[in-house]
């Protein structure tokens, strides 16, 4: 069993393990046009410079908050998406089929389209309102609107994603147990939160996770759609660490952003399943509390 898991233990080594080596190197250098891209060792001078970065922290807290409201709806909208699906309606192959199609789209292509509905003043959006009588705005030109809209189109494009996760969680569970309580009388709100919700927690928590990274790793839909505008109101770190690499050159202060990315992403990560373990084992002690009182 351990010779079987050499090849994937290897793929995992190449392309996480080595990448993250080579970044740790890179951020103790000083790696930019000052020294003609040639490494130099510099002290841990990046990781001064990142602790005293008011942009990096300005872009850390825009991010956590980009992924925190992304991640809420997602999961919301995810779960009403994946219970409507999971309904025996008419031809439910297709609406499935056309529930996923923002999630088949290339993040690109979508980002180019919620840029061309939002265009000021020639966008759909924007035609609208003038047709109603109203005078255009510039939604990608004003920082609160822009940093909404670019969370709007993140949960356009993959709360199907998220509800398709959580469909193979609800065909999971056995349709004895809904008609059981069923016949108890439990009413929808007492089964979603007796029977679905607990059921569901593990592909809950899976899909939690996968978008998490997601959100905080966000780039190619910020770069696209607002490129951090306007005035970095919705530049991520991701995209942060792009400009230092590829506008300024300086590559070993954008290994240390990177690796900042890296631990933020990680500590909510393992944030995230204590919680959840947590909460398992306030379960288990609320079902042993009762057998231990006399």
């Amino acid at each position: 069993m351990t010779l079987l898991l050499l090849p994937a233990l290897a793929l995992v080594l190449g392309v996480f393990l080595w990448p993250l080596l080579r970044y740790g190197w890179l951020s103790l250098q000083a790696s930019s046009v000052l020294t003609g891209l040639v490494p130099v060792p510099n002290g841990g001078a990046n990781w001064q410079r990142l602790l005293a970065d008011g942009r990096f922290w300005q872009d850390a807290a825009q991010t956590l908050r980009f992924a925190g409201l992304s991640l809420a709806l997602e999961l919301l909208l995810g779960l009403v998406l994946a219970m409507l699906m999971h309904r025996p309606l008419p031809r439910r192959g297709l609406v499935r089929a056309a529930v996923l199609l923002p999630w088949a789209l290339p993040t690109t292509v979508m980002a180019l389209g919620w840029r061309w509905i939002l265009n000021d003043p020639f966008g759909p959006l924007n035609r609208l309102i003038q047709g109603l009588g109203g005078s255009s705005y510039g939604f990608l030109s004003t920082p609160a609107t822009t940093w909404l809209f670019t969370v709007l189109a993140d949960v356009w494009k993959t709360t199907p994603f998220v509800a398709l996760l959580l469909l193979a969680g609800l065909q999971a569970i056995p349709p004895e147990l809904e008609e059981a309580l069923v016949l108890e009388g439990a009413g929808p709100w007492q089964r979603l939160r007796r029977l679905t919700l607990p059921l569901l927690a593990p592909y809950l928590l899976l899909a939690a996770l996968f978008r998490l990274a997601q959100a905080l790793g966000v780039f190619d839909l910020i770069q696209v759609l607002t490129g951090g505008g306007p005035a970095s109101s919705t530049e991520s770190l991701a995209l942060y660490a792009y400009l230092n690499a590829m506008r300024f050159l300086d590559f070993g202060y954008a290994a240390t952003v990177m690796l900042g990315m890296f631990a933020l992403v990680l500590g909510l990560s393992a944030l995230v399943l204590l919680s959840q373990a947590l909460r398992r084992r306030l379960a288990e002690a609320a079902e042993v509390t009762p057998q231990l009182t006399p």
